[in-house]
């Protein structure tokens, strides 16, 4: 992540990690910038794609970007001529997708409209936001009807899910019945959002590569292995991790009569 490391030093040295990653082929490194100069910056250290952020809520905008809306929708104009004319995609996520916990509820009609003003800036793709984990399977059903009528086919976009509230595998379902087969996750439930109160890791990976196979639905990855990248994790941040399968197994293990 390309921030400002005096306002999140916990992203300090983007550099240094992208530029000591061994990287491998068929994965895409992908970086989050704030603004222009994140852009160049993670441009310039190699990343694959981008990704650029813009809030459905006015307040929640602001205290993480320190912008309005419209003033975010301009600067992601520039962001996405920058990484073009790098031959770099851009990924635009529009945050607080399902609710803003400074605002409150955030009307699907509002966040189809803020999608398609990242479509007219040129954005390759698009992502959905449950920054702080207020989405349930109704929430997630209603905007991605919205984002129906409004053009933008639910195949084509992703989510990023946070589980708060424990609803992130349930959201998913409901998601994969309309279509949807993009989805953020982050090994053992890590994350979180500085400006975002509450807010708790994005779904686990390996909870919900568990689940999907179980769902006859292949995703390429090792099960076994990631298990083991969710154990280096907890190992490396310290303490316990929410992540399921690290402390109940997958549902397949058996144990000693």
């Amino acid at each position: 992540s390309f921030v400002r490391a005096d306002a999140i030093p916990a992203m300090a040295g983007a550099e240094e990690v992208m530029a000591r990653i061994t990287r491998r082929p068929g994965v895409v490194y992908c970086a989050l910038v704030p603004n222009p100069k994140g852009a160049q910056r993670a441009i310039a250290a190699g990343a694959d794609e981008l990704e650029l952020v813009v809030s459905a809520s006015e307040t929640h905008n602001r205290k993480n970007v320190n912008r309005s809306v419209a003033e975010s929708l301009i600067a992601a104009r520039d962001v996405v001529a920058l990484a073009h004319d790098a031959g770099v995609p851009v990924e635009a996520i529009v945050s607080t997708s399902f609710g803003c916990p400074y605002e409150g509820d955030v009307a699907p009609e509002r966040v189809a409209q803020l999608a398609g003003h990242l479509l007219d800036a040129r954005a390759d793709r698009l992502s959905f936001g449950d920054t702080t984990g207020m989405a349930t399977p109704r929430r997630v059903a209603e905007l991605l009807d919205a984002l129906a009528l409004a053009g933008i086919a639910p195949e084509g976009v992703g989510l990023h899910l946070h589980d708060t509230r424990g609803t992130a595998l349930a959201n998913v379902v409901a998601a994969l019945e309309r279509g949807v087969t993009r989805y953020d996750a982050s090994v053992g439930g890590l994350g979180g959002c500085p400006y975002a109160p509450g807010a708790s890791g994005n779904v686990v990976t390996e909870d919900l590569v568990h689940m999907l196979h179980d769902m006859g639905i292949e995703t390429g990855i090792d099960l076994d292995a990631l298990l083991e990248c969710a154990r280096l994790a907890q190992s490396i941040v310290g303490r316990e991790l929410p992540g399921a399968l690290l402390h109940a197994g997958p549902r397949t293990q058996r144990y000693d009569a």
